[in-house]
């Protein structure tokens, strides 16, 4: 049977991302890079690492690499905006030194800025071991029982002298998988909260912002409520102006802040999937991680909550300054038109006069032919004086004329021109 083209891409997605098997000591060192999803550099630096040492390069059309040598392998994974690259290597618990070679050293390069680093220990639970949990500050020391109480999980969240969070697992007899699984959750715990965080910056610096932008609409909205019928114009392009320079801000975070939302749900899904047991006299992950980052991305809520009513508002305003902008031209419009009527009824009496001066005027030079015609009859002179007969032609040719053009006239109005009157 035909298989759907996308059916195999699928069925692997589920197998793409398969827990280490871990066991105890070992270390796992994660380096997150902001990389702005350029695949391009990735394929940069694993070539580097494998070139170095001496392994051969993987299939880099995939989002999940894996590179081994002896006493150690690097898993690469990449991510929308940033990739991850962990190192994971035996442990001497004693020196707290990683077998093999660092892949991180001696000409590393990397495909971006660097965003986490994170460094987790694995060791088997005992009496010394125990000790290792007063490393850790104990003012922001979180220490939780996990896997129905068969794996310790400690952390303060502070970073070491290489910059790494340091994370230890005390294990109580975990198998390989449980425990690579239990790895994987703290370490996506640490790095998504991380980024989850980076929206930080964001918001003060718009906090501050929108509180001038709020200001000025304000001024704005009390300048349309004294004198927008006089400033209409004015008032319109300064909120138009500050209608685009909300926008572009609400465009340029928009993404920072989706991107924060969704990493914040990925670090409640993996805080809720602990199980944590709590440990008398320190904090719980989940309960230190949530006091934390919830009111970080509460004020990104309230940035966007803010940026979102701001924009209706300005809407809002906008549309109502056009309102009366409408009803100005309106009333310009209405205007114009009596202005209109006004020259129609001066043409109309202008077009009368001219009619009545023109019947005049064709009536005299009409009468001024026949004049001429008169006086030139022979025999005239003896019957009448002709300067009577021409008097007499005068309310003849003065009525026949003024019908004619009366004529005419009405001739073009059947036509369908429409009249002076008629206009009006």
């Amino acid at each position: 049977m035909p298989a759907f083209g996308n059916r195999q891409v699928a069925i692997d997605e589920v197998h793409a991302r398969p827990y280490l098997l871990i066991e105890h000591p070992r270390a796992l060192v994660q380096l997150a890079f902001m990389n702005e999803g350029n695949p391009a550099k990735d394929k940069v630096t694993l070539a580097e690492i494998s070139s170095r040492m001496g392994v051969s390069l993987p299939d880099q059309n995939t989002p999940h690499h894996g590179l081994t040598w002896d006493q150690g392998d690097l898993h690469c994974e990449k991510h929308t905006e940033f990739s991850t690259y962990l190192w994971s290597a035996p442990l001497d618990p004693d020196t707290g030194k990683l077998a093999g070679e660092d892949p991180f050293r001696h000409g590393f390069t990397p495909p971006g800025q660097v965003v986490c680093g994170i460094r987790l220990d694995v060791v088997a639970w005992s009496e010394e071991t125990a000790k290792y949990i007063d490393r850790f500050d104990p003012i922001s020391r979180c220490h939780s029982l996990v896997e129905d109480g068969m794996a310790d999980i400690v952390t303060d969240f502070r970073q070491d002298a290489d910059g790494l969070t340091r994370i230890l697992i005390l294990d109580r007899g975990l198998t390989p998988i449980r425990l690579g699984a239990l790895a994987q959750r703290l370490l996506e715990i640490e790095t998504y909260r991380t980024l989850a965080l980076l929206s930080i910056p964001l918001t003060q610096k718009l906090g501050p912002h929108l509180r001038d932008i709020e200001k000025r609409l304000a001024a704005i909205t009390d300048e349309m409520r004294q004198s927008a019928r006089r400033n209409s114009e004015e008032l319109l392009s300064r909120l138009t102006d500050l209608s685009a320079e909300l926008e572009a801000e609400t465009a340029s975070s928009l993404y920072r802040f989706g991107a924060s939302r969704a990493y914040y749900e990925i670090v409640e899904e993996r805080l809720a999937a602990l199980g944590e047991t709590f440990v008398p006299g320190c904090y719980r992950w989940r309960s230190f991680l949530h006091r934390r980052i919830a009111p970080a991305m509460r004020t990104c809520r309230t940035i966007e909550e803010r940026q979102a009513n701001l924009s209706d508002k300005l809407a809002r305003a906008t549309s109502l300054l056009r309102s009366w902008i409408d009803v100005q031209l309106e009333r310009q419009n209405s205007d114009l038109l009596a202005s209109m009527n006004n020259r129609a009824k001066l043409q109309l009496r202008l077009q009368q006069t001219v009619e009545g001066l023109s019947v005049a005027a064709i009536s005299y030079y009409v009468i001024g032919l026949l004049a001429y015609l008169i006086k030139g009859l022979p025999g005239l002179h003896d019957v009448v004086a002709p300067e009577l007969v021409i008097s007499g032609f005068v309310p003849v040719v003065l009525v026949a004329i003024w019908w004619t053009v009366r004529r005419i006239r009405h001739s073009h109005n059947d036509h369908g021109l429409p009249t002076p009157k008629d206009r009006i």
